[in-house]
């Protein structure tokens, strides 16, 4: 049934999408004690615009074969290490001590660039997926099915996509202002994305626990940034490695708006071909 109208829910209204738009029905969900209304949604999951959003989380993996590029055109008195080399030294302009450590990226406008395509990406994404998707897409045939005096799997979505709208801002922040810019703005924006991703992939990963194998490893992404900012706080990052730390921070955020990029894609693709194969025995 589409949007606007409303009829008892079908038996297999959790595996089926019953034509091309989005609809509601309602349900009855029964106790011992009480029957309740249940109101179900399934939105339209075969959507280019999904698609795109999908394709933009992504394209977050270019930032592995910049950073490798970056590091390979390292020219510091010393090696690049990315167990005790800062991510941020591979953007730094210039080149002499910063910090008490020894810098020179000649290829920092790539490494900035980076940044701020990542950080794109990561805020394409979050603005083209609707909460709702996100809320299901982990499964096909999932649907949201609300009662009354419960919330929508899509309210935690709605913040998984503002916190991963605000972490894409971030690190578009640090590719804009690398750290020997002089301005704090290139800390706050590192942050930001450190925090702000790790939370967003701890929240989808929670509601797609049931959903798909992969959502305890978003899960896991989020957990394992989350810790690793923590532990460089609460050290200062005084530690012996501190470019691992940096990267448990990051590279986690990265795999696992990947791999929810992923998901979504072929959440998207399973659809469509649905879709097309349902059209063609119409005909």
């Amino acid at each position: 049934m589409r949007v606007g109208s409303l009829r008892p829910a079908r038996s297999d209204t959790d595996t089926s999408i019953q034509g091309e738009g989005a609809y509601y029905a309602l349900g009855m969900t029964a106790s011992s004690t009480t029957t309740a209304r249940e109101l179900i949604y399934v939105p339209d999951v075969a959507s280019t615009r999904f698609y795109l959003g999908a394709l933009a989380k992504l394209s977050v993996l270019q930032y592995f074969v910049a950073e490798a590029a970056v590091i390979g055109a390292w020219a510091g008195r010393e090696p690049y290490s990315r167990r005790t080399g800062y991510i941020s030294d591979l953007g730094a302009l210039g080149c002499g001590g910063f910090s008490g450590r020894d810098v020179c990226s000649p290829a920092h406008l790539l490494m900035n660039a980076s940044f701020v395509v990542q950080g794109i990406g990561m805020m394409v994404g979050a603005l083209l997926l609707s909460s709702a998707v996100i809320g299901i897409a982990g499964r096909a045939g999932a649907r949201l099915a609300v009662a009354p005096g419960q919330r929508s799997p899509s309210a935690a979505a709605l913040v998984a996509r503002s916190l991963s709208l605000a972490a894409g801002a971030g690190t578009v922040v640090v590719g804009f202002v690398p750290e020997d810019a002089g301005s704090g703005w290139h800390l706050a924006g590192a942050l930001t994305y450190f925090a702000g991703g790790g939370l967003a992939l701890l929240l989808i990963g929670w509601l797609w626990r049931r959903q798909t194998p992969l959502g305890w490893f978003i899960f896991a992404c989020g957990a394992v940034s989350l810790a690793a900012l923590i532990t460089g706080g609460v050290t200062g990052m005084r530690v012996p490695e501190p470019g691992t730390i940096e990267r448990l921070m990051g590279y986690p955020i990265t795999i696992g708006m990947a791999a929810l990029g992923l998901v979504l894609a072929q959440r998207v693709r399973h659809e469509l071909a649905a879709r097309k194969a349902g059209a063609g025995t119409d005909a």
